[in-house]
Formats: structure tokens, C-alpha cells, sequence
């Protein structure tokens, strides 16, 4: 699927999550280069689901429901997913 622009990225985060913040300022840097759709931030511990599926190990950046980073993101990983501008 290299070379496609996914069509929704959501970054699952909370609130006071160092990680979170660090993956969301490597992901805007990112932007800045690749192809990435704006992405939607979403508190999992605002959706009872998300947090069942993913609370313990946040943040976690997804491609249309499916993980695509958990935890640290690997800028190399996303570079290869995404096509460069």
C-alpha cells in the first residue's frame, strides 16, 4: 500500500501522557514532509472500547482501526507507509 493516503489516522492518547505528546510532535513533523491526512486525536479514556483494546499501552497511532505504532513511533516505518511529497 505504499505510495496511499490512508483514509483516517487516529492518534489514541491521554491526558498528561509524556509519550503522547512526543509521538504527536514526531507525527507533525512528519506532516511536514509525507503525504499524512490531518489526524484525529481521541482520549482512550473517553471511549470505553479504545480503552479496553488499547489503555495500557497508549499512545497508539492508528490507520483505519488497524495499529500502525504503539507506543514510540519509528519515523523510517512511517515513511515507508506514507509516500513523500
Amino acid at each position: 500500500m505504499s505510495g496511499t493516503v490512508p483514509s483516517r489516522l487516529t492518534l489514541l492518547t491521554r491526558e498528561g501522557c509524556g509519550l503522547c505528546e512526543e509521538m504527536a510532535d514526531e507525527l507533525a513533523h512528519l506532516g511536514t514532509r509525507l503525504d499524512l491526512p490531518p489526524i484525529d486525536a481521541l482520549d482512550v479514556d473517553s471511549d470505553p472500547e479504545m480503552l479496553r483494546r488499547h489503555g495500557h499501552r497508549i499512545p497508539v497511532l492508528l490507520w483505519d482501526g488497524a495499529p500502525i505504532a504503539v507506543t514510540r513511533l519509528d519515523p523510517g516505518e512511517i515513511e515507508r507507509l506514507f509516500r513523500v511529497r
